[in-house]
């Protein structure tokens, strides 16, 4: 499961059913978070300052480790293990580790995250779950699992919530106002589906300072990291917004009206001069909360 969504912006906007195949995404996964990075880089900085000195990092939910070597590069002490459930992502998580020169302190394990981190040989200084858990059916008992594999002083960082990605004004001159928003909707309603289908699904409210106190932990701080590219975007911003508006369409197009699908259609379509490969109003903004929960000592 990949570190990666809020419910609009998670590198995996919905098919029609509720299925998701990560390995399948992988280009867009890493395309996701190396766009991201500089959010990622600060939450990392904010760790070090919360649990300093940390000799284990656990990535629960790497994806193709591009979180996992950001990791790395904050604690450069550490041993980092990146866990997925996906074998070919974590493949590419060796390779972009032995790329970055962390190789011989990174480690990838496949697991399903609802049961535990009993692989560790020792409890791990820091867990981080960047999106993860709400691919666990149990989220509660998912979140006792990981609190288990942590040694006492340890850190939980759970990114989840947030907003969702904004990449054009409200009103843009195509199609009705407001179709971000309408997006948005339908989506909240394929994650609802997706949670409901999961195996062993059960019905939290989304309180996660609680859920890390019912875990356990200690809840010791939230803070919420900005991505602001204003337009004009770059070339490589310009084409993850392409790609997840492309997703967007081929996943909601039964979820909104025709007039939103042709909307969709005509920003992605590169020969049109109003799409988003043109459009110099295009931007990217979007924020992502880190709930910490620290293991009593």
């Amino acid at each position: 499961m990949p570190q990666h969504h809020d419910h609009s912006s998670h590198g995996h906007a919905p098919h029609d059913h509720t299925h998701v195949d990560f390995a399948d995404m992988l280009p867009l996964l890493v395309q996701e978070a190396e766009l991201y990075a500089p959010a990622y880089v600060e939450a990392a900085a904010w760790l070090r300052e919360v649990r300093p000195g940390a000799e284990l990092v656990v990535d629960a939910g790497s994806g193709p480790g591009v979180i996992s070597c950001l990791l790395a590069d904050a604690f450069p002490a550490a041993r980092v293990v990146a866990v997925d459930v996906a074998g070919s992502l974590l493949a590419e998580a060796r390779v972009r580790a032995e790329r970055l020169g962390v190789a011989d302190r990174f480690s990838t394990v496949e697991a399903e995250l609802a049961d535990g981190l009993g692989f560790l040989d020792y409890p791990a200084d820091l867990v981080w779950a960047s999106r993860s858990l709400h691919h666990v059916g149990d989220q509660r008992a998912a979140l006792a699992g990981f609190a288990e594999g942590l040694a006492p002083g340890g850190v939980l960082a759970l990114l989840e919530g947030g907003l969702p990605s904004r990449f054009l004004p409200r009103d843009f001159g195509l199609g009705r106002p407001g179709l971000q928003a309408r997006v948005d909707a339908a989506q909240e309603e394929w994650f609802a589906r997706m949670r409901a289908d999961l195996p062993g699904a059960v019905t939290e409210t989304e309180d996660w300072p609680a859920l890390l106190t019912a875990a356990g932990l200690r809840h010791t701080a939230t803070r919420t990291f900005l991505l602001d590219l204003p337009a004009p975007l770059s070339d490589e911003a310009r084409a993850f917004v392409v790609s997840s508006l492309t997703r967007r369409r081929d996943g909601l197009a039964e979820a909104l009206d025709a007039d939103d699908v042709a909307t969709l259609d005509r920003l992605v379509d590169p020969d049109d001069k109003a799409s988003v490969h043109h459009r110099p109003d295009a931007f990217l903004l979007t924020a992502m909360t880190v709930h910490v929960g620290v293991k009593p000592a």
